[in-house]
């Protein structure tokens, strides 16, 4: 379960009431006042001996603001995950602990708690963050910290150039992955020129940097460039500049809630034209804000919007619609997303180089915890041909993201909104 942060203030407070009632008053549920950096509810940690010393790990996720589609089923599937460890004897008899931290996708906050997890809860590794512009932060902090850390974020730059990112790791497909199967459809569809309309956000600006670099190798101009910031609540302006051109298709860069507002600003201006949108949309938010004019967004994205359609001997099918079946048991039909994948993909990583973690360890000591950290990030490393929901992952000294590209069944695919549902675009 989540454990969350309890400030000092408090923990006082509780002391001076302990001394002044000794019976009845330590048993209560105790809340403190909620900080903008984390939720103040404090879930019991089991009392660990040696043998069964709790194996904690930090997350940051973004379970409120512009983000919170993204990193709330983040979120959610860490829970999940850890009540099934834990339902299970934990990893060799050790409980599982990760203590989640909300930095609703701002990155100073993101920053800060990275710093609480590694100097007051001393914590194995981070998962997370939810956005580029976190995770970017984060990855330097790791560096600096020498903690390891599994981003949930696709720009590629948190993870190169290794050598000033031997700490961090990430799960979902890069934004260069992903066009290298859209620029090639949209190719394939008589489309010679296309405007790019993006958010100033981080992933923002990271797929503007890919789409920008890799357009003219498949002989693809960008005969427009627009831009809006996160808080923007209307593209009307920049469209209308679109509108303008003799763009034959739209390219939106930017999670769902951006996107869902370029589609629906097309459809009231009238703007006729393919609509195709980052991997940053592939959750039923998208399609909840934009309504009918979602309608004919084509994305590249992992297998498990289509998870049932995949074929049984696809080396993904198992994880996909075991996770899918499991999340949506908790949280409902249609609920399981891309973002939720990447959480279950970077524990699903995790876990098993903390099963030959050495039990010589002391945790509570600072030098062995560093030890730790250290054997966690070279056993990450050596990851080898883990079948995930974002795709089959080898790590390497030279490559920390390691989605095998050159599998017979690959792991990005097109997908298009048909009607309000992901339809697999199989042409």
């Amino acid at each position: 379960m989540r454990k969350y942060f309890k400030s000092s203030l408090f923990v006082l407070m509780a002391i001076a009431l302990v001394s002044m009632c000794a019976i009845g008053c330590g048993s209560k549920e105790e809340k403190a006042t909620p900080t903008p950096t984390a939720t103040a509810i404090l879930t019991p940690t089991p009392t660990a001996t040696a043998a069964t010393e709790t194996y904690k790990i930090g997350a940051i996720v973004a379970l409120t603001g512009t983000y919170a589609n993204l990193g709330i089923p983040e979120g959610n599937t860490i829970d999940m995950f850890v009540d099934q460890i834990n339902a299970n004897g934990g990893i060799n008899g050790h409980p599982l602990e990760v203590i989640v931290y909300d930095d609703g996708g701002v990155a100073s906050t993101a920053a800060t708690l990275a710093n609480r997890l590694l100097e007051q809860d001393n914590v194995l590794a981070i998962i997370g963050p939810t956005t580029t512009g976190s995770s970017i932060g984060v990855a330097d902090f790791a560096e600096v910290n020498e903690i390891p850390l599994i981003s949930m974020c696709g720009a590629i730059s948190i993870v190169t150039p290794v050598e000033n990112r031997s700490w961090s790791f990430k799960t979902p497909p890069s934004e260069y992955q992903v066009l290298d199967m859209l620029f090639p459809y949209i190719v394939s569809q008589n489309i010679s020129k296309i405007a790019l309309i993006h958010s100033t956000s981080g992933w923002g600006m990271a797929g503007k940097a890919a789409c920008t670099a890799e357009a003219a190798k498949f002989n693809l101009s960008i005969v427009d460039t627009q831009s809006y910031a996160p808080e923007d609540v209307t593209m009307q302006s920049q469209l209308t500049h679109i509108q303008g051109t003799d763009a034959q298709a739209v390219m939106c860069w930017d999670t769902e809630k951006g996107s869902a507002l370029v589609a629906m600003d097309m459809k009231t201006l009238g703007i006729d034209l393919p609509f195709f949108c980052s991997h940053g949309i592939a959750n039923k938010g998208y399609m909840d804000q934009a309504g009918d004019a979602a309608d004919g967004t084509v994305i590249a994205a992992g297998k498990i919007l289509i998870a049932n359609e995949v074929e049984e001997d696809d080396p993904q099918k198992d994880v996909l619609t075991q996770y899918k079946a499991d999340y949506e048991a908790i949280y409902g039909e249609g609920t399981a997303n891309t973002f939720g994948g990447h959480a279950l993909d970077a524990l699903n990583i995790l876990v098993p180089v903390l099963e030959n973690l050495d039990e010589n360890l002391d945790l509570t000591q600072s030098d062995d915890l560093a030890l730790a950290r250290a054997d966690i990030r070279d056993g990450i490393e050596q990851t080898t041909n883990y079948a995930g929901t974002g795709g089959i992952y080898t790590m390497s000294p030279t490559d920390h993201l390691g989605i095998q590209t050159n599998t017979s069944y690959g792991f990005i695919v097109l997908i298009k909104v048909l009607d309000g549902q992901w339809t697999w675009l199989k042409e």
